[in-house]
């Protein structure tokens, strides 16, 4: 538990016994008003912050039970049981807002989310309302709000919405409310001012609870935190019908823009924008507890920094606190949990996209509740925990589960889709990088220390670890030379090629890609301008061809220009060839096993095997978008990624791997990241990289155009069955 602060500690242990008899009256109520409440409706709370000059976000406060997991395989972090509670996956997915939108409120509805007004990056508030399907992304227009308005915060009770205050642009007191929608909603109509609050309040956020009388459930909604204009509002405002509201407690530190959840009958109140006497923004890092009941307030730990505008989800026991904005920093991809009986705060992973001020709530399907972060903004980034859109508002929605893989929160690289060593072949930027889990630089080449080799280190393509991760080999597609680097010393091991001069006579290349090293110590290289792949000796010499210079898909004669050669457990080679888009299996002697052409593929891009017959691949200069595809030796496409638009789309990919854990690994080459996907949600579940955006600093890339995976145990797990 952390400390709390002097002025804090006395009022802590004069209410702790007090407090855990309140909590243990309390939880018995609770705990039936929850299972009722789960089966009628399957609960889900919002609220939403709300802002005058600067626009806000939303919060929400949602039970749920435990989500079942896969079992994690080699290689990846163990699923979080009995060593705390998980880190957490979170998404962009594969849809997207039809606008740019922030410090909208967002609400649960039933299994769905109904968004309510917003701001536009113009500075437009609106008074839209619709819902979203998050299974579908469909998008329905529901009835509109009678004044438009942003940075309020919205809460359900009954059959009604409530919009509580806001900007609009100035500060108002306004209540409205639209009837809660059902998907799909109805589209016309307008919405009722339902009443005021007793005084102009914005930025601020409401979190709500529920007690039983026999079989009556009655919902009090607790408004908390705001901004009038000119004063930061301390009371905490409670209302059961959105239109009269009592003063329930004061805030230990007044704040705008806090994020808040509500759990077993206690409001928690994450950081937020305080006073100042200055025009420099500040922000708290205290963690609040209020208690309505007893009328109390007590700062009862710290996030790791000072945040105002996150949002938080109650998801399995555990509060976690996504996103934010820094004072005079960066826009936030943190993820804190936080355990309510044990006031531990813990590190639970990264969010994909850097975002602030957006609307969230918390939806629960079938027992299992996941978090939604709708839109947002992001003012800047910096440093290796950045991720996403570099700057302005949103349309990206972000989902917010458990991690079946990402190890316990708190754990070392918790949430992290991969354990060991991530080696990135940053093209762009003529280097190699190597991340640990954190996503922390560990390793970079060449540098200071490490020269590059003669003819220099020039357009890195596919880079693997070798010979028990204590190398590397990595082909120069432009420069025409393949190299093994001594990992992590940096030392020259091998080379063939000259660099700068393409050719196919003995000891040249032209456009090497895909240099593998295979455990008879035989290096294979899919040679693609001169239409053939090589099996060279160690000592330069090459002891095998496919395909006879000829650029034509006429197997075994020949091969039309190939970019890949992945060596298969039998010992064969996987082989794409990029005009006709065919994919081809031949033995170490050239003897064709099958080949199959897809036609729905523009450019065939390094494929795998996955299973005996499964295989993955990416489609890397299509017409429009990327893909990522599964498909069988017939040609069936047996699983796609192919989002058309926004965050979650690709730029010429170039290479996919699954992970060992399932996830699919891709380098997004021309939007700058190496992004992994959860095939199950087809959401980007992680990314390294500013989307769009190349740069040499922590976080960023520049046409990133090969990865590999190294264990602890020096094992490669996506080509085992190289040197």
């Amino acid at each position: 538990m952390p400390t709390p602060r002097p002025e804090d500690k006395d009022n802590v242990e004069r209410q702790s016994k007090r407090d855990r008899r309140i909590r243990r009256q309390r939880r018995r109520a609770a705990a039936v008003a929850l299972l009722v409440i789960l089966i009628i409706a399957g609960i889900s709370f919002a609220s939403c912050s709300g802002g005058s000059a600067t626009p806000t976000s939303t919060a929400s406060s949602t039970s749920g039970s435990p989500s079942s997991a896969p079992t994690p395989t080699s290689g990846s972090h163990k699923a979080s049981t009995g060593t705390g509670p998980a880190s957490i996956e979170a998404g962009i997915e594969p849809w997207q807002l039809g606008a740019p939108l922030s410090r909208e409120a967002v609400v649960a509805n039933g299994t769905g989310l109904t968004v309510l007004g917003g701001i536009t990056p113009s500075g437009t508030s609106l008074s839209t309302v619709s819902t979203i399907n998050p299974t579908s992304g469909a998008i329905t227009a529901a009835t509109g709000l009678a004044t438009p308005v942003h940075d309020a915060s919205a809460v359900s009770l009954g059959r009604t919405t409530f919009v509580l205050g806001g900007g609009s642009p100035a500060t108002v007191a306004t209540v409205q409310s639209v009837p809660s929608p059902s998907i799909p909603p109805t589209p016309n109509g307008t919405g009722t001012v339902a009443g005021q609050l007793p005084q102009p309040r914005s930025d601020l956020a409401v979190a709500a609870t529920s007690t039983s009388s026999g079989a009556r459930i009655t919902t009090t909604a607790y408004v908390v935190g705001g901004y009038d204009g000119t004063t930061y509002l301390p009371a905490v405002l409670s209302t059961t019908d959105g239109t009269h509201y009592t003063t329930v407690a004061a805030l230990s530190v007044p704040v705008r823009y806090p994020a808040v959840v509500a759990d077993q009958g206690l409001l928690y109140a994450f950081g937020g924008q305080t006073a100042t006497g200055s025009t420099a923004t500040t922000a708290t890092d205290d963690i609040q507890v209020i208690d309505p009941a007893t009328h109390r307030t007590t700062v009862v730990g710290h996030l790791p920094q000072a945040i105002y505008g996150a949002a938080a989800f109650f998801i399995n026991g555990t509060i976690y606190v996504a996103g934010g904005q820094v004072p005079a920093g960066p826009t936030s991809t943190r993820i804190t949990a936080f355990v309510p009986s044990s006031h531990k705060v813990l590190n639970a992973g990264l969010l994909p996209q850097a975002d602030a001020f957006a609307g969230y709530a918390t939806v629960v399907t079938s027992g299992k509740a996941v978090g939604y972060m709708v839109g947002g903004e992001v003012s800047g980034q910096s440093g290796n925990d950045q991720a996403g859109v570099a700057s302005g508002s949103l349309r990206t929605v972000i989902s917010l589960r458990p991690s079946p893989y990402g190890g316990p929160a708190g754990s070392t690289g918790a949430g992290s889709p991969y354990a060991g060593t991530l080696l990135i072949a940053d093209r762009g930027n003529d280097r190699l990088l190597a991340l640990d889990p954190a996503r922390n630089i560990t390793w970079q080449y060449p540098s200071g220390t490490m020269l590059p080799p003669p003819g220099g280190f020039y357009f890195p393509d596919d880079s693997f670890f070798i010979k028990g991760g204590t190398g590397i080999i990595s082909n120069q597609e432009d420069n025409h030379t393949i190299v093994e680097i001594g990992y992590p010393s940096g030392k020259i091991l091998w080379q063939y090629g000259h660099p700068g001069q393409p050719g196919s006579a003995l000891g040249y290349l032209n456009q090497p890609d895909d240099a593998y090293l295979l455990k008879s110590g035989i290096i294979t290289v899919a040679d693609a301008s001169n239409n053939r792949i090589l099996f060279i000796s160690p000592q330069g010499q090459v002891t095998g061809q496919i395909g006879n210079g000829a650029d034509a898909h006429n197997p075994p004669t020949s091969v039309a220009y190939p970019n890949g050669d992945t060596p298969l457990p039998n010992g064969d080679m996987l082989v794409s060839e990029i005009n006709g888009s065919w994919i081809d299996e031949y033995t170490s002697g050239g003897k064709l096993v099958w080949t199959v052409q897809m036609p729905t593929v523009d450019y065939p891009s390094d494929p795998q095997q996955l299973g005996p017959d499964l295989y993955l691949m990416t489609d890397y200069n299509p017409p429009g978008e990327g893909k990522v595809l599964e498909f069988t030796r017939a040609g069936q496409v047996a699983w796609l990624y192919d989002a058309a638009a926004g965050d979650a789309m690709l730029k010429k990919p170039s290479l996919a791997e699954r992970l060992p854990n399932g996830l699919m690994m891709v380098n997004d080459d021309y939007r700058n990241r190496v992004v992994v996907i959860d095939p199950a949600t087809y959401s980007i579940v992680w990314q390294y990289g500013i989307t769009d955006v190349s740069g040499t600093t922590p976080g960023m890339l520049s046409i990133p155009d090969g990865f590999d995976l190294l264990l602890a145990n020096g094992t490669t797990p996506t080509h085992p069955q190289t040197g």
